[in-house]
């Protein structure tokens, strides 16, 4: 009798569910961030929980605005130090609180740039970022050395605009802007490569599975913030 069900490789099948949920659980932040972003963005009172009123009536960032900017940084550290010891319950509470953080911070754009471009530039961001994911995930070539390159690359560009702080260029930072462009753009294929490869070697377990699919995610969740950010200094209508 001849069977007309197409075998499917096991391992592709573990692949293909752990790509997956690596994706859940980037689109599950982003769609935080937005919407937390958005919030306080769009009403004066939520943004000024981050500023405190001085005497001569200016307005400078207190403790909550500087634990909003620097506490990602140090939350990105401890989920990348600690996923072999940290529980998958810890990690997943870590990363919705890095979401609604990261939210807060980014609300900061609303004061800078329109909504109308904002959105814009969101638009275009998942476009490209859609586009190199299937190109990363599709593609035969070996993208290890790439991701090497861009790696250093984006050191680089670090450095540079540690820099141009000082400097304050403006054709240095408009460099820097097409550089990261570039790097966050192949980044996305290299990760999702990467990604890709870590299904393929078939996590069974569960806790691990959540553990490393939202380590993946964080990497992906980064990607697509920092090319929104680089493609906003182009795009971004300034009010």
């Amino acid at each position: 009798m001849e069977n007309n069900f197409e075998y499917q490789n096991p391992t592709r099948v573990l692949s293909n569910s752990f790509v997956s949920n690596v994706f859940m659980w980037m689109f599950g932040a982003l769609g935080i961030t937005a919407l937390t972003a958005y919030l306080f963005g769009t009403d004066p009172n939520l943004i000024m929980m981050m500023f405190s009123e001085r005497a001569d009536g200016s307005v400078s960032m207190n403790l909550l605005g500087w634990i909003v900017m620097l506490a990602p940084f140090i939350m990105v550290l401890v989920m990348s130090m600690g996923v072999a010891k940290m529980k998958a319950s810890t990690m997943v509470i870590l990363f919705i609180v890095y979401s609604v953080l990261m939210g807060m911070s980014l609300s900061f754009i609303f004061l800078a740039y329109t909504s109308a471009s904002i959105f814009k530039t969101f638009i275009i961001t998942a476009g490209m970022f859609g586009i190199m994911a299937v190109v990363g995930y599709t593609t035969k070539t070996d993208l290890t050395k790439l991701g090497s390159i861009l790696i250093m690359a984006l050191l680089g560009v670090i450095l540079a605009t540690l820099v141009n702080m000082f400097m304050g260029s403006e054709s240095l930072d408009y460099i820097i802007s097409i550089a990261g462009v570039v790097i966050f753009t192949g980044l996305t294929a290299y990760d999702v490569q990467k990604i890709k490869q870590i299904g393929m070697t078939g996590i069974e377990n569960n806790d691990t599975m959540t553990k490393i699919s939202i380590f993946a995610a964080l990497s992906l969740y980064l990607d697509f913030i920092n090319l929104f950010l680089y493609l906003l200094r182009f795009f971004g209508k300034r009010n």
